[in-house]
């Protein structure tokens, strides 16, 4: 294998890391809005939910889709919010 090819795969082997990191995330954060709502805890806003699943989906992006990192972060930031949701809900009762 000559050193272009060997790099491709590299990055290939990176990029589809990060993609299941991306996926493995983004269901984190569907199954934690379906539990909070089956408990019946608020959710937060519904625009952040919405709005993290359509910047995953969605091809326009910061960075180009093979570095997810910037779809990782916004789905962590959207789960972070929904679960820091529940926990202000109660302080203030």
């Amino acid at each position: 294998m000559d050193t272009t090819t060997t790099l491709v795969v590299i990055g290939a082997v990176l990029a589809a890391a990060l993609l299941g990191g991306a996926v493995l995330v983004l269901v984190r954060l569907v199954r934690a809005r379906r539990g909070l709502r089956r408990a019946g805890l608020p959710t937060g806003p519904r625009w952040v939910f919405w709005g993290a699943v359509a910047y995953f989906v969605l091809p326009a992006d910061v960075l180009p889709d093979p570095v997810y990192l910037d779809d990782i972060g916004v789905l962590l930031l959207a789960l972070r919010s929904m679960r820091r949701t529940p926990g202000r809900a109660e302080s203030l009762n």
